[in-house]
């Protein structure tokens, strides 16, 4: 896991608020920026910061479709941001 990937998490996450989102799915995209922007915070111990990216992973399983091929582009490559940082385990 590195700082790097976690960034690049929240980018997509991030992207998605400046798109044409669906209503529902726009709920769980904040949410999922929102913790994942706390794993940023510079004292996040890596415990921390492999939390808040199962709980990103979990609402980015709520969303179905987000009306918008842009961000369906973004919230695949979080899933796969998120598998990676989580790597074998959550």
């Amino acid at each position: 896991m590195t700082d790097d990937d976690v960034r690049a998490l929240h980018d997509h996450l991030a992207a998605t608020g400046e798109l044409p989102v669906e209503r529902t799915a726009s709920h769980y995209l904040g949410e999922a920026e929102a913790v994942v922007a706390d794993a940023l915070a510079p004292n996040a111990s890596e415990d921390v910061v492999r939390r808040r990216v199962v709980q990103a992973r979990d609402l980015l399983g709520e969303v179905e479709e987000t009306g918008d091929d842009r961000a369906d582009d973004h919230v695949d490559a979080a899933r796969e941001l998120c598998a990676s940082i989580l790597g074998g385990g959550d």
